[in-house]
This record gives structure tokens, C-alpha cells and sequence, in this order.
């Protein structure tokens, strides 16, 4: 407090006082100039730690800088880490994916490779009747009046004449055409037959083609009666 600081300024008088009393003014000067070269040095002393003291801040503040930084270098190597970890992942499924594509696309090929040979094969057999059908014209023409077209799709048009005994040039019609499972099939017949769903599923249990067309003609020749 002010007191106390006016108590010690006063002792401290009385103090020189008694001691200019006991001792000579050179000893006094003597000891003041002690005691001003004590003051110089722990003011040098002092200003020298307080330097210290500054630099030593400023390292501790540099020494946390530099740990912060590490510290958010480290955390950016982490999320790129982990961002390689994930881009990674992505490829791996990406790999398995185009493995699957692959095996997917390489089934389809062998599919439609045995697709297009079972095609092929029905397609070469379905030419192979057609073409036995068509050596069959003479016999046909020579016995039964009968004229074979081949006309669009590979379609066969089967032409009677002598039927009818009061027109023998009236044309007695059916169009015949191989499906997609081998089998024969009627596509059209002029004048229309009843029977002819029942002959065409006939001639595809035997096989009898003669026999089928022969029926056929039997059938155009009844018709002609009515």
C-alpha cells in the first residue's frame, strides 16, 4: 500500500543516514558504486533472460505451429489414404465386374453360335425337302396333273387341274411352307378343305409326303362333286 511504500522510503533515509554517520563519504560512495554496478548487472542479467524468455516463447510458438501443421499434413495423408482405399475398392469391383461382362458376353457368343448352327442345320434340311420336293414335280405332273411353283419365302404352290370333269382347267390350289420347327405347313388351299388341318398333321407324323398330297387331290376331287 502507499503506507508502506512511504514507511520503507523512510527507513530506507534513515538507513543512509546512520550509515553516512558511521562511515566516511568514500566508503558510502564506494558502496553506491557497488550497488549501481549490482543494478547495471541484474538489469543486463535481467534484459538477457527477458530475451531469452522472448525467443524461448517464440520457439514454443513455432513448436506448435509446426505440430499443428504436422498434425493436419497427417490428417490430409489419412483421407487420401483412405481415398486410395476406396478408389481401389471402386476398381477392384469394376475388375469383377468386367470379368462378369466378359463371361456374360462370352456365353451369349457360345449360344448364339449354337443358335445360328441349329438354325443352319434346320435351314439346310428345310432347302434339302424343298429340293426333294421339287424332284417329285415330274412324278407329280405325269400322274396326278399337278404343277409345282416355287414362289416367295421358299414357299411351294401346289397347282391341280383335270378336278374338275366340267372345267378340267379350273385351278384347285395349296400353298405349302416349312416352319420354324421343321414341320410341314399349309399356308393356304383354293377352294378352302376342311380336312386340311387333319392332312397336314398327318403328313407330319409320317412323313408320307406322296401320301399327303395325294389326299389332298382326293379331297379337291369330292370337293368338285358337290
Amino acid at each position: 500500500t502507499e503506507d508502506e511504500i512511504m514507511l520503507f522510503e523512510r527507513e530506507m533515509k534513515e538507513f543512509w543516514i546512520k550509515l553516512k554517520s558511521i562511515y566516511g563519504p568514500e566508503q558510502v560512495n564506494q558502496t553506491l558504486a557497488l550497488r549501481d554496478s549490482c543494478k547495471e548487472s541484474i538489469k543486463a542479467l535481467s534484459e538477457k533472460w527477458s530475451k531469452k524468455l522472448k525467443e524461448g516463447d517464440l520457439m514454443i510458438d513455432k513448436i506448435h505451429e509446426y505440430s499443428n501443421e504436422i498434425l493436419q499434413q497427417s490428417q490430409r495423408v489419412s483421407e487420401k489414404q483412405e481415398h486410395l482405399t476406396e478408389i481401389k475398392s471402386n476398381l477392384n469391383q469394376e475388375e469383377q465386374q468386367k470379368k462378369d461382362l466378359t463371361d456374360s458376353i462370352q456365353e451369349l457368343k457360345e449360344e448364339l453360335m449354337k443358335k445360328k448352327e441349329i438354325i443352319s442345320s434346320k435351314n439346310q434340311a428345310n432347302k434339302e425337302r424343298v429340293e426333294r420336293l421339287c424332284k417329285s414335280k415330274v412324278l407329280f405332273e405325269e400322274r396326278l396333273g399337278l404343277e409345282i411353283r416355287r414362289i416367295h419365302n421358299e414357299q411351294l404352290q401346289f397347282i391341280f387341274r383335270h378336278i374338275d370333269h366340267k372345267d378340267p382347267d379350273k385351278p384347285y390350289v395349296f400353298t405349302l411352307s416349312i416352319n420354324e420347327q421343321g414341320d410341314y405347313e399349309v399356308t393356304s388351299c383354293t377352294p378352302p378343305l376342311d380336312c386340311i388341318t387333319e392332312f397336314q398333321q398327318k403328313v407330319r407324323e409320317t412323313n408320307n409326303f406322296s401320301a399327303f398330297v395325294a389326299n389332298i387331290r382326293k379331297a379337291f376331287t369330292a370337293l368338285s362333286y358337290k
